[in-house]
């Protein structure tokens, strides 16, 4: 676990060492250690404390690469709930699900469905340099429906929400300066202000408003991103 988990101070309800807070919702877990195809290693808890504490700990056994990762609702003036995941093997400035193993995310997927975590939440990454980064969501919840019935409005809401959620984490971020134990309330200047406005003057009314409004979120997203590179 030393070798994975960062050295940093993480805020679980209060500054501790992501470490401890790794503990708190790992320690006694009664769920069994899943090992897949002899190589995928998900050992999980549910039994956090206090926040609705969940986390786990993934290891690729045959090429050692190893993540964690921990789930709460914070009360520190941030988004909330949040997934934070983890890995001292991971420096880069920006970060996108499908950068990471196809097997993590597939193992991710199944976590959170068996651990009742929300498909569509604040994602965040603690890298090895100490640095809380977005893990921006890429996933298109209507690519199933594109080569058959093609996308409906509940999926498309889905890439909305997810555009809005991981737009809000960057913004929070950049508040507090990618601390991984940042805490602020969320204060949403006039820029940005000014930009939602311009958002839905440009969307509303268009036939195609939902992917309208995705880009320019996704777009929007990036801007901040790179402010605090």
């Amino acid at each position: 676990m030393k070798a994975v988990i960062p050295d940093c101070i993480f805020h679980y309800g209060w500054d501790m060492m992501l470490a401890d807070a790794m503990e708190k919702v790992l320690a006694g877990s009664k769920i069994p250690v899943q090992i897949r195809d002899g190589r995928y290693l998900m050992a999980s808890g549910r039994s956090g404390p206090y926040l609705g504490g969940r986390g786990f700990l993934w290891i690729d056994l045959h090429d050692g690469v190893a993540l964690g990762g921990v789930y709460f609702h914070p009360t520190n003036g941030e988004p909330t709930p949040t997934v934070t995941i983890f890995s001292r093997q991971v420096r880069e400035q920006s970060l996108r699900l499908r950068q990471l193993p196809p097997a993590f995310a597939e193992d991710l997927s199944q976590w959170a469905a068996d651990a009742n975590v929300p498909a569509v939440t604040t994602r965040y990454f603690i890298t090895g340099s100490n640095r809380k980064i977005l893990l921006e969501h890429d996933e298109d919840y209507c690519a199933q429906l594109r080569a058959t019935t093609g996308p409906t409005d509940e999926c498309e809401k889905r890439n909305a929400d997810a555009a809005d959620i991981d737009m809000n984490a960057a913004y929070y971020l950049d508040q507090t300066h990618n601390a991984t134990n940042g805490t602020a309330w969320m204060i949403v200047g006039a820029d940005q202000k000014s930009w939602l406005q311009l958002r839905d003057n440009t969307c509303d009314g268009r036939a195609d408003r939902l992917r309208c409004w995705i880009r320019m979120t996704r777009d929007r997203t990036m801007v901040i991103m790179n402010l605090q590179h």
